[in-house]
């Protein structure tokens, strides 16, 4: 199983939009890493996400690009303050390929979670954007395949 986690774009402030949609530079970030996964042959059965409007976004530019076979929604347990250990138990029964569009500190205490068994280390540092993607072998362990950040195809500015 490849799992693909996906911390949602850059958002407004709450003080400029208490809903935080995503700006436009966090727009353009995850539409540039986007095609580049799609570009990438990258394929998801489906993408979740948490039922931010930011997360929301996020998820429906990468719907755009990567056409997930299973289509796109929102699930709970990925809200920031989330329990990582409500996913991870999801993860063990499921072999499709999944790309989860959350946020911090979430995304980083399941990260943790799966690739070391303790939430609590840091061992990923996720970006506005990015994305981190792992797989479970036969055995059930997990690996890290690869990370994309947005300043590796999208210069900053």
């Amino acid at each position: 199983m490849r799992l693909f986690l996906v911390q949602h774009g850059d958002a407004k402030s709450a003080d400029e939009d208490p809903n935080r949609p995503l700006t436009e530079r966090g727009r353009a970030d995850v539409a540039a890493v986007s095609g580049v996964l799609a570009g990438g042959h990258v394929r998801v059965d489906r993408i979740v996400h948490s039922g931010k409007m930011r997360a929301r976004e996020t998820a429906d530019i990468l719907a755009g690009y990567l056409r997930p076979t299973s289509g796109a929604g929102a699930a709970d347990g990925l809200d920031p303050m989330a329990d990582p250990m409500v996913w991870e138990g999801r993860l063990t029964a499921d072999d499709r390929s999944l790309m989860l569009v959350g946020h911090l500190p979430h995304l980083a205490r399941l990260a943790s979670l799966l690739l070391c068994g303790d939430p609590e280390r840091n061992t990923v540092a996720f970006q506005r954007g990015s994305v981190l993607c792992i797989e479970r072998s036969g055995d059930g362990q997990w690996s890290v395949r690869w990370m994309m950040i947005p300043e590796l195809v999208q210069p900053m500015g």
